[in-house]
């Protein structure tokens, strides 16, 4: 217990402010877990009051344990105010958001710029942050450690940690059936037990390949290409989107005219069942650009292997990466990179961030300066969120009332979708451009552009937002993604492609990402080992 001494900070022992600290974490950021726990249970049954408190008792003991592990007297007191705001924060975004805090979202927290960050800090969370994150924190701080000789520290401090985990393993024994088919029907709940989650994620991604023989990056792959069939430079554009889902999309069936003049052409082949490599951006770019995509899914094969932009320039084209947004994740390393997201562009930038259109300014002089086949790479902001209402100008203000807040659950599911659409149509907007550039470079090129968002989004599905849910149980409105062709007739007599036959493949099952290395390999007549004409859109529909 805590004693005080006149004129100094009460004193404690170091055991009773470990169980103290865990008792309060389990008590109010776990949250998530306990919604998980306790769904579809009867909460006067007898059985849920047992699940409960033997859930709460391995919970405290879990906590006692990794703070009694991770703290020696010396330094108890910072590491248990650090497990104080790690459970604040996390706790946080599992609520507000419904997100999984797991290995996966942790790399894609450590990808994530300045900027982006700085529109998750609301108000709401700041002052979470400070009732039950910084406060506690400098209460753990302030107080004093009782000193004791080392040996019977040692002592106390090993007795504590015996008997909590003996009282824990009790508890788990006694609800082992019950929470244990809780625990394998809901695979994720064991990522919201806080701040255990952020303890052992950030472990698994510091320690990642420790202990294992880390294979260097692969010998370039070899790559040609048959001149003899062209007739001029091929000019293709890629268009990475952002956090565009299909379920919003008019051109895979969206009742709203989210896509209106991409809808009114009759040029474009658009993919109706597309779906993404992951649910984040560091996780979905180097899968997409890479020759394994979600089928063949290995991250340290995918980081150890040419992208396709790698691949393309050995063929001897040369390819350019625009972004507006946080870079290509390793897809274009080595290669020409034009990062535009903090131009100064009247009427285009503002207060550090620039619209999409950014990404086609200039791109003319890019173009001009080309002296053969060139590939370019459009990496949009698109709708990243939660800020979804500054991703347009206020001419794309079409559904009214917009969410105009960073904490989406200060608005209505309505508010929140209106300024999701908006964003989509000003993405129309942006494509149609990019079209139309490219129309105007007919005369000298053979020009198509292909479009595919990097993931999806939860605008409040099963109380979901944003991003970034383990694969295997992440909802369909974050993995499926809108996905199209562009090639003029002209053009595709040049590149040797039947539209006719395309549009037919396109209408069948297409995983999306995992094509787009296949495809656009086969497109430009590129001869590497990596392909494989069975994911290739454009096999068997090629003329001769």
């Amino acid at each position: 217990m805590s004693r005080r001494v006149a004129g100094r900070r009460p004193e404690v022992a170091s055991e009773w402010l470990i169980l103290a600290v865990s008792v309060f974490i389990v008590a109010t950021q776990n949250g998530a877990f306990w919604r998980g726990l306790l769904a579809s249970r009867d909460p006067m049954a007898p059985g849920t009051w047992a699940i409960v408190a033997a859930s709460a008792a391995m919970l405290v003991a879990t906590h006692v344990v990794l703070a009694g592990l991770l703290g020696p007297r010396a330094v108890l007191r910072p590491v248990l105010a650090v497990l104080l705001m790690a459970a604040a924060a996390a706790g946080y975004y599992s609520k507000r958001y419904g997100v999984v805090i797991d290995p996966s979202m942790i790399r894609n927290v450590l990808a994530t710029d300045a900027r982006e960050a700085g529109e998750l800090l609301t108000p709401g969370f700041l002052g979470h942050m400070a009732a039950f994150g910084a406060l506690p924190a400098a209460t753990v701080l302030w107080v004093r450690i009782r000193p004791r000789p080392l040996r019977r520290a040692i002592a106390l401090r090993a007795g504590l940690l015996v008997t909590v985990a003996l009282v824990g393993i009790g508890a788990l024994l006694a609800v082992f059936q019950d929470f244990g088919s809780t625990m394998r029907n809901q695979r994720t709940l064991r990522y919201t037990i806080t701040p255990a989650n952020v303890v052992w994620s950030l472990g698994a991604v510091a320690t990642a390949g420790l202990g294992q023989t880390v294979a260097p990056h692969l010998p370039p792959d070899p790559a040609t290409r048959d001149a003899a069939t062209r007739r001029r430079p091929t000019l293709l554009v890629v268009v990475v989107g952002e956090t565009a889902r299909a379920a919003n999309w008019q051109l895979a069936g969206y009742a709203r005219p989210t896509t209106p003049t991409l809808a009114a052409r009759r040029d474009l082949v658009s993919l109706q069942q597309a779906r993404a490599c992951g649910t984040s951006t560091e996780v979905s770019l180097p899968c997409m650009f890479s020759p394994y995509g979600r089928a063949d899914y290995d991250e340290a094969r995918i980081k150890g292997t040419d992208s396709l932009l790698h691949v393309l320039a050995h063929a001897g084209l040369q390819v350019l990466w625009r972004d507006n947004q946080a870079g290509c994740k390793g897809v274009c390393a080595g290669l020409p990179e034009e990062n535009v997201s903090r131009s100064e562009v009247p009427g285009l930038c503002a207060d550090g961030r620039c619209l999409d259109e950014i990404l086609l300014h200039g791109l003319d002089g890019v173009v001009q300066a080309a002296t053969g086949d060139l590939v370019v790479v459009l990496h949009q902001l698109g709708n990243h969120g939660p800020a979804y209402f500054r991703r347009y100008p206020d001419a794309f203000k079409r559904w009214t009332p917009a969410c105009e807040r960073n904490e989406l659950r200060e608005c209505s599911r309505d508010e929140i979708v209106n300024a999701y659409d908006n964003a989509l149509a000003y993405t129309d907007q942006f494509l149609s451009r990019t079209i139309a550039f490219l129309e105007g470079q007919r005369g000298r090129f053979d020009v198509a552009l292909t479009y595919v968002s990097d993931h999806g989004e939860s605008l409040g599905e099963h109380g979901l937002y944003l991003h970034g849910m383990p694969y295997a149980i992440a909802p369909r409105e974050q993995v499926e993604v809108p996905m199209f062709w562009w090639i003029p007739e002209d053009a595709a007599q040049g590149l040797r492609v039947d539209l006719a036959c395309l549009r037919t493949r396109a209408s069948g099952r297409i995983s999306g990402h995992d094509e787009l290395y296949h495809s656009i390999v086969g497109l430009l007549d590129v001869h590497t080992p990596r392909y494989l004409e069975a994911r290739d859109l454009f096999a068997g529909c090629r003329t001769r």
